[in-house]
C-alpha cells in the first residue's frame, strides 16, 4: 500500500508539473537573475612545516636542505597569508589569540601599505607568553582593542579583508594551530549577506570595547 501511495503521489506531482509551464518559466527566470554564487574555499591544518621566510618574500631559498615549506599549494598558512596580503583598503581582525609571528607580520605589513587595520582580541590572551599583541599595539596604523572582561573570553576567530572577503573557522592565529592542531579556515567572498553579518558583529564589538 505504501508503494502504491508513493506512485500515486509521484503521478500527481508529475501532472501538476506538466500543467504549469508558466511556473517553470518563472522559476527559470528567478534562477537566472540570482547573481553569481559566492566564491568559497576551505583550508585545513596542521601544516607539514612552517613556511620558509625566503619563500614568503618570493625569493629562492639558498639552503641545501631546508626543512621549511616552499610550496604554497601544500601550505594552508601560506594561502591564508596571501589572502591577508591582498588587503588594499581595510583589514579587520577579530581573534582570540595571536602568537604566530607570520600572521602578526602580515598584519603589520598591511598597515605599512596604508591599509586601515583594526584588531580585536582577548585581554587575557593578549598578555600571555608569546603573544604578538603588544607589538601590534605599538605598530603605527594598527588600532587594537580588547574585551576587558575577566569573566568571559573574546573567543571569535574571524577576519574581514576589504569588507568583501570573510576568513573564519576554528583556527586560532597561533603556531600550535598551524603545526599541531586539527583546524579549519573558510574563505568566502561574493556573499554580501553573510559578510554583512560579520561586519556588523565586528562593529558592535568595536564600539563595546572602546
Amino acid at each position: 500500500r505504501k508503494g502504491a501511495r508513493r506512485r500515486t503521489l509521484h503521478c500527481l506531482q508529475a501532472r501538476r508539473w506538466r500543467r504549469a509551464p508558466a511556473s517553470r518559466a518563472a522559476m527559470g527566470a528567478c534562477l537566472s537573475i540570482a547573481g553569481p554564487l559566492p566564491q568559497q574555499r576551505a583550508l585545513f591544518f596542521p601544516d607539514r612545516a612552517m613556511p620558509c621566510r625566503q619563500a614568503l618574500k618570493g625569493q629562492p631559498c639558498r639552503r641545501k636542505h631546508c626543512t621549511y615549506e616552499h610550496d604554497a599549494s601544500r601550505s594552508s598558512l601560506m594561502q591564508l597569508l596571501a589572502v591577508i596580503g591582498d588587503a588594499t583598503t581595510t583589514l579587520d581582525v577579530c581573534v582570540f589569540t595571536i602568537t604566530c609571528n607570520e600572521l602578526a607580520d602580515a598584519i603589520i605589513a598591511a598597515a605599512k601599505r596604508k591599509v586601515r587595520v583594526r584588531v580585536i582580541t582577548d585581554d587575557i590572551q593578549a598578555t600571555s607568553q608569546g603573544s604578538d599583541v603588544s607589538e601590534l599595539a605599538r605598530t603605527p596604523g594598527v588600532t587594537l582593542r580588547t574585551d576587558h572582561q575577566k569573566e568571559a573570553h573574546m573567543h571569535h576567530k574571524f577576519a574581514l579583508v576589504d569588507g568583501t572577503t570573510l576568513v573564519n573557522g576554528s583556527f586560532n592565529w597561533t603556531r600550535a594551530a598551524v603545526l599541531t592542531n586539527y583546524e579549519n579556515v573558510a574563505i568566502t567572498s561574493g556573499a554580501p549577506g553573510l559578510i554583512g553579518e560579520y561586519t556588523r558583529e565586528f562593529e558592535r564589538l568595536w564600539r563595546a570595547f572602546a
